[in-house]
């Protein structure tokens, strides 16, 4: 398509209506309950380590003398997190914010680069009582379409075995990747990221399509290799206390009891650029004022991001993310 054919919006008028609609009650939800709406930069200067999400890059111009020198890179943030938590260490209390994020290399029905995200945390909350307060918006945001469902919460593990007949903690890496042949995925060298590799796979292909059609699914107990930012379980060192939304088969959140150990994060960020390197993709400098703002003293709180355009689909029965946004970025 020509850009003098694509110059319309790719959602419907009323599309974009109920967009605001689900917008306005978002904040009124939070009002209620006390929670500040911040704002943060779309623009930081470090990127996201995470080995499955690519930070797009932005060289700013910067004239000196009258001429062009090149400006140090920035990247545009894939999330909030950062300065939320970095806000949080200054005694911000609790805080939400809907912006936008940008994630290169992501593109599918589910998936436009640059998306809406819910971002919100709970000082001194656990797991269970954000998961009751993000079923509580998802509730209150998709009014009808969730007044039939119920609610269950499984365990990562129980997940699996229900799904699979798989036990993801117990399993040989040899059965994993007969299982993921299966569903489709072609065979490749073991390697040192080889199991988290298949293990998401078979979430993304084989489990989390089967989730939350009848009800509000939440999967926690994930392993602690999928720690990302979240404290693992002090009862169980092989699960993070981390959860994951569904329903309808699509991820809407993704939660964690928040990390607050500076040496961790470090330790962290350092596994997440080995296994960078390891894939062929450049390592991410660690974010130190994240760092500083950890060994400043951050809360105890529980934090979770919702997909606020996956729950529009959900809320129109879209069959594709282009159906609520204005311009997807083809048409940007």
């Amino acid at each position: 398509m020509s850009a003098g054919e694509d110059w319309r919006p790719s959602a419907t008028p009323g599309a974009l209506r109920e967009r605001a609609a689900l917008l306005a009650r978002t904040r009124e939800f939070f009002a209620t309950r006390g929670v500040l709406e911040v704002d943060t930069p779309v623009l930081v200067n470090a990127p996201v380590s995470d080995v499955h999400i690519g930070s797009a890059a932005v060289q700013l111009a910067r004239a000196q003398d009258g001429a062009a020198h090149p400006a140090p890179l920035l990247y545009l943030h894939t999330s909030p997190e950062y300065a939320m938590k970095r806000l949080l260490a200054a005694g911000s209390g609790d805080i939400y914010q809907v912006c936008h994020v940008v994630r290169a290399d992501e593109r599918g029905r589910l998936h436009n680069p640059e998306f809406t995200l819910i971002e919100w945390y709970r000082i001194g909350w656990r797991l269970e009582a954000l998961m009751d307060e993000v079923e509580a918006l998802t509730r209150a945001l998709l009014g009808a379409g969730a007044a039939a469902r119920g609610t269950e919460r499984l365990s990562y593990r129980e997940a699996f075995v229900r799904e699979l007949a798989l036990d993801p903690f117990e399993a040989s890496d040899r059965e994993l990747r007969e299982r993921a042949a299966r569903c489709g995925l072609e065979p490749r060298g073991a390697g040192e990221d080889e199991r988290d590799e298949l293990l998401d796979f078979l979430m993304g292909c084989a489990v989390g399509p089967k989730l939350g059609h009848s009800a509000l699914t939440f999967i926690h107990g994930y392993p602690a290799s999928q720690a990302a930012l979240a404290r693992l379980d002090p009862h169980d060192p092989r699960s993070a206390l981390r959860f994951e939304l569904y329903c309808e088969g699509v991820e809407l959140a993704n939660g964690f009891q928040e990390l607050q150990s500076p040496a961790e994060q470090r330790a962290r960020f350092e596994r997440d650029n080995a296994a960078r390197r390891r894939a062929g993709r450049p390592a991410a400098p660690p974010d130190e004022r994240l760092l500083a703002a950890l060994a400043a003293g951050m809360p105890e709180c529980a934090g979770v991001a919702l997909g606020f355009d996956r729950l529009l689909m959900i809320a129109l029965g879209a069959s594709h993310i282009d159906e609520v946004l204005a311009f997807p970025t083809s048409r940007a």
